[in-house]
């Protein structure tokens, strides 16, 4: 294992490798080849429409450089650790992007973001000069002051509107981070970005180049507020934008539909093989233009000149169908009924007015007894609609600018409501609050110490509510995921060859030495786990079984090995046939004999055995 990310070069590559076989010659790309077999048609020209900026070429391969990084469980944070699959990971957004590229390629649903706006006042992070090499923004992410916590003069950089790059460096941060959320979303995913005036002309324009035009859904518009503004020198600006992509619309089999509310739905009690319904009465005297025809009734007398609801073919349809009944008055009147079914959702429309900022201030107060902890938060129910307009019971759904986390709650709302099962992954960078803030007095040190009081506040009210039979929305049989797993964002615990580390043999013999153990000082056991899980591939929520000497992953799919090994545990191992085995190397204690055996054992058994 090379212990890096997904190399988004070479997965492109390989894919085009998979398509054109043929244009490839020493495993390099012949261009002209390429252009024969695509036609001569194909222009090639320069001339062509392109979003285009300072520094987009180091922005291109910031994306494609690897990282070594990993992710390392914090359970004395989280809430539920071994029973939950919901996630938190606490670390710089671009870096866990590429940290969850190979276990979670494909498997994304939905991602609802909402980013810097880039209003002049924004501090986010991106290269304040364009030639700054990979290993300097490194060691800027990774700047702490002497308590621990990212240090905001060497992490991030105010984006003046004075500076000559101003819509640049904004670009040049989004670009890498949606051309990696693009990689996780599965086929007929969508990914919704809230924005406002300052930057939405190019956000398009951006996310027309990453997920292609022909993939833009709508762009809604969402009334943040109502009133105020009254200040304003030309036009008070009551409203943000959300901009929706799938990543590919022709993917999608669904139609778009959002819930009716509870109380709605309350009137369709009875229910038959079809759907649930109710009986409303058939006639509607009064109508601007009345629907006029004579009905037969069951004792063989007529209600002439009846005026109603439907057509006297509907009617008649209706009728052989079951769902027309008549009841009898004590004044011997007949009245007609018929079964109105319950609809399977409305349909969105693009400018959202129920919804503000009020109410999400409104949230905060409710959660932490101060409206003002937190600057500008969505509120849940927003980010609610836009989840029930494109998931399905099972689905992953990211936020990789979490903020003070309104997704989390809106997922748990969404599964209380509908009954299901959606996980959310959160991604905060650990920012510090700022000094004489609210949040600050309040004892939170960063964004992310919020962000996971905020779930544990939510999970809190949740519990609350249904022990006082509260909960009025799913049914009682259903296994609420009230918990959250918390992951932060860490160095490699193993150590990283470098190639480039050394000019002499001496350098050389160095590093070989060093490399005698691969595993970095005090590491603990299942932080590699860990690590060696989602560098295979595997998801955060993988089921671990520990047995005495190594680690049992999805019920046999792989064995991870890191703390003893002979002959008794290799055989054990081969008979739980795992597809996958990896084991420290320096287990085998430089017993090669030992190791060669099991190399062999393993390749005859169908097992890929890997050691590091």
């Amino acid at each position: 294992m090379d212990g890096k990310s997904l190399d988004i070069k070479q997965d492109k590559l390989d894919k085009l490798k998979e398509l054109f076989p043929e244009v490839f010659t020493e495993d390099k790309v012949d261009w002209e080849k390429l252009k024969a077999t695509l036609g001569e048609d194909i222009n090639f020209s320069n001339e062509r429409y392109v979003l285009n900026w300072a520094g987009k070429s180091d922005a291109f391969r910031a994306l494609q450089t690897p990282t070594t990084a990993t992710l390392i469980p914090a359970k004395e944070e989280s809430v539920n650790f071994d029973d939950t699959n919901h996630l938190f990971i606490e670390g710089e957004n671009l870096e866990v992007l590429k940290v969850l590229q190979k276990s979670y390629y494909g498997k994304i649903k939905m991602i609802y973001i909402d980013p810097p706006y880039n209003t002049g006042s924004d501090n986010f992070i991106y290269p304040d000069k364009f030639s700054e090499s990979k290993d300097d923004y490194l060691k800027r992410i990774g700047d702490k002051d002497e308590a621990g916590y990212m240090t905001k003069e060497g992490l991030f950089r105010k984006n003046s509107k004075d500076s000559g790059h101003y819509h640049s460096n904004w670009l040049s941060m989004m670009y890498p981070r949606l051309f990696l959320a693009k990689n996780l979303l599965c086929t007929d995913g969508t990914i919704f970005v809230s924005i406002d005036e300052n930057e939405v002309s190019n956000l398009q324009e951006l996310m027309n180049e990453i997920f292609g035009e022909e993939n833009y859904i709508a762009t809604l518009i969402w009334q943040k507020r109502k009133g105020g503004g009254n200040d304003s020198k030309f036009i008070a600006v009551d409203h943000e934008y959300i901009l929706i992509y799938k990543k590919n619309k022709f993917a999608e089999k669904n139609i778009w539909r959002v819930p009716y509310d509870k109380k709605y739905l309350k009137r369709y009690k009875e229910r038959d093989e079809v759907s649930s319904y109710y009986w409303d009465t058939l006639s509607r005297p009064g109508l601007q233009n009345p629907i006029i025809y004579d009905v037969e009734c069951p004792d063989g007398t007529w209600i002439r000149n009846g005026e109603w609801q439907i057509s006297e073919k509907s009617f008649h349809d209706k009728k052989s169908d079951g769902n027309i009944k008549f009841e009898k008055g004590k004044n011997g009147r007949w009245t007609v009924f018929h079964k109105v079914r319950q609809p399977e959702g409305k349909v969105f429309r693009s400018i959202i007015q129920n919804v503000s900022n009020s109410d999400a201030a409104s949230e905060m107060e409710e959660l932490f007894g101060n409206k003002k902890i937190f600057d500008n938060p969505k509120p849940s129910r927003l980010i609610e609609s836009l989840i029930y307009l494109d998931t399905i019971n099972d689905s992953i759904i990211l936020d990789f600018f979490a903020g003070s986390s309104p997704l989390a709650q809106a997922v748990y709302n969404t599964n209380r409501f509908d009954g299901g099962n959606k996980r959310f992954i959160c991604v905060q960078l650990p920012e510090k609050t700022v000094e004489g803030k609210e949040a600050h007095k309040a004892g939170y040190r960063t964004i992310a110490d919020l962000s996971k009081e905020r779930i544990r506040r939510v999970i809190q009210k949740i519990e609350k509510e249904q022990k006082e039979n509260k909960d009025l929305f799913s049914d009682e049989n259903h296994n609420l995921d009230l918990g959250f797993k918390v992951f932060k964002l860490h160095p490699s615990n193993f150590k990283i060859w470098r190639g480039d580390a050394f000019e002499n043999g001496e350098d050389l013999k160095k590093q070989l030495d060093a490399f005698t153990d691969p595993v970095r000082k005090d590491s603990p056991e299942e932080n590699m786990l860990y690590e060696l899980l989602l560098k295979s591939g595997y998801d955060l929520n993988s089921r671990i079984e520990k047995k005495s000497a190594y680690y049992v992953i999805d019920e046999d799919e792989m064995v991870v090995a890191l703390s003893e090994m002979n002959e008794e545990i290799v055989k054990e191992i081969i008979e739980l046939k795992p597809k996958k085995c990896i084991a420290l190397d320096k287990l085998f204690a430089g017993n090669d004999q030992l190791k060669t055996n099991t190399v062999l054992q393993m390749k005859d058994a169908g097992i890929e055995f890997k050691t590091i």
